[in-house]
């Protein structure tokens, strides 16, 4: 039932953090995986993964365009002869009290965490709706739920992120296509440097978690593989969380 040979997916973001790890568990799976980032290592990344043994391509493209976003899919289907997945992970975090938050901050964060995911589900959806269906696994987040502190426009945007989830399995449901996301917790990765460091907030945090731990991007391979397996068949509009317990506490 968790079996993707001869899957095809895309992995937004995938050069590095938590969407790096995901590209990874799919393809572990047996998925041929194009890693979309804007990052100039993406193709060395995917090259990496190619040494190993695993059928990846890398495509640099910056997601924030959406002229970029369709050639982007567009290309990538080109390339694998087909698309059976996508999973948007890219992602930015901008800081700032809410008082002095930036209009362009807000504007660039909002940008890439909920118009490129809106834009790519759509354009991956034009594809599995002509062959007869997909998986779409959008990455939600803990502020999905809560509000946060410093970040608006990501707790803005991540709460959008779930609620289109949630509108787009309610139309495409019926059509073959999954849309289910995932809700990451508290994650060691560089974009929650600046809580890891902080002593207070950390303690705070770990307090939190019934597993007593910060979660790894390795966590997600499971549950990425599961929303985009036939596992997950009879799922749709679910938002998951990966969070070690913390939103049950």
């Amino acid at each position: 039932m968790f079996e993707l040979k001869g899957k095809k997916a895309i992995v937004s973001g995938g050069a590095q953090g938590l969407a790096n790890a995901m590209a990874e568990g799919l393809m572990e799976a047996g998925a041929e995986v194009t890693i979309i980032d804007m990052s100039p290592k993406t193709k060395e990344v995917a090259a990496g993964f190619t040494e190993r043994g695993f059928l990846c391509h890398g495509l640099i493209a910056n997601l924030g365009l959406e002229e970029a976003r369709e050639e982007a899919v567009a290309a990538c289907i080109e390339t694998m002869g087909g698309l059976d997945i996508i999973v948007n992970a890219a992602g930015i975090q901008r800081r700032h009290r809410s008082e002095e938050f930036p209009l362009s901050d807000w504007e660039a964060v909002i940008n890439v965490n909920l118009t490129a995911v809106f834009s790519m589900c759509q354009h991956a959806a034009k594809h599995f709706l002509k062959n007869g269906g997909g998986k779409i696994v959008n990455i939600a987040s803990m502020l999905s739920y809560f509000g946060g502190y410093t970040v608006p426009a990501y707790a803005a945007s991540k709460g959008g992120v779930a609620q289109i989830t949630k509108a787009f399995a309610n139309e495409w449901a019926d059509k073959g296509i999954n849309v289910n996301a995932l809700a990451p917790g508290y994650m060691d990765t560089p974009m929650n440097v600046a809580l890891v460091n902080d002593p207070d907030r950390n303690e705070e945090i770990l307090k939190r978690i019934p597993a007593k731990r910060w979660g790894k991007p390795a966590d997600l391979k499971g549950p990425v593989v599961f929303l985009a397996s036939p596992a997950s068949d009879y799922l749709n509009g679910a938002i998951i969380p990966v969070d070690g317990g913390y939103l049950g506490r």
